[in-house]
């Protein structure tokens, strides 16, 4: 309360909650793929492999991954967003909290390390101003060696252009391994959209 605003919670025109997931349920009834982030993160990934969603919102990606038998974690700031998650999937671990900050502890108490992490949503340009170093560092510093951290964001609007989000990535021992123009895998041909898989060094 009082402190500086995320660009997500600036942003007035963007729906949440209920009305979120609605775009969602259409493009569906549309006969749309909707999946295209669990399927990329899918072929990444071990056959049960764990997932942090950084930035989950309603938990479409992160119910998706699970229901194809990964062990997912769903970490986001906005409460309503949270509510809805938790309401479609109970038993999966929804956890409110700041990704610059907010450590997933495993069962032992220690630190919780992923196979993978996604941001898919624009979340890398959502984030609080400033802290878009803290929060690469704190998603890497939750993969395993050889973990993969994949985000996908608009490059259009000023916000974070990727040589800066490599150079982050790079500062936290993550190297580029593959970049796409959408989430089905279409080659990046330099356009206003980008998703970026960088993989943390063994």
């Amino acid at each position: 309360m009082g402190g500086p605003l995320s660009r997500w919670e600036e942003r007035g025109d963007i729906p949440r909650g209920a009305s979120y997931d609605d775009r969602w349920v259409r493009k569906a009834a549309r006969g749309e793929s909707i999946h295209g982030e669990a399927d990329l993160v899918d072929s990444l990934l071990p056959q049960a492999g764990s997932v942090l969603d950084a930035g989950c919102g309603t938990g479409r990606v992160a119910i998706e991954l699970a229901r194809r038998g990964h062990h997912v974690v769903g970490v986001d700031l906005d409460p309503a967003m949270l509510d809805l998650a938790r309401s479609k999937a109970p038993d999966l671990p929804w956890i409110e909290g700041d990704l610059a900050s907010t450590i997933v502890t495993g069962a032992a108490g220690g630190q919780r390390q992923f196979d993978a992490a996604v941001a898919a949503g624009n979340v890398m340009i959502f984030l609080e101003r400033g802290t878009e170093a803290a929060v690469v560092a704190n998603i890497a510093a939750h993969l395993r060696p050889g973990g993969v951290l994949v985000a996908g964001f608009q490059l259009s609007g000023g916000y974070m252009g990727l040589h800066v989000y490599d150079a982050l990535a790079q500062r936290n021992g993550l190297e580029l391994e593959s970049r796409y123009s959408t989430w089905e895998g279409t080659p990046f041909d330099g356009g206003d959209y980008a998703v970026s898989v960088h993989r943390l060094s063994e």
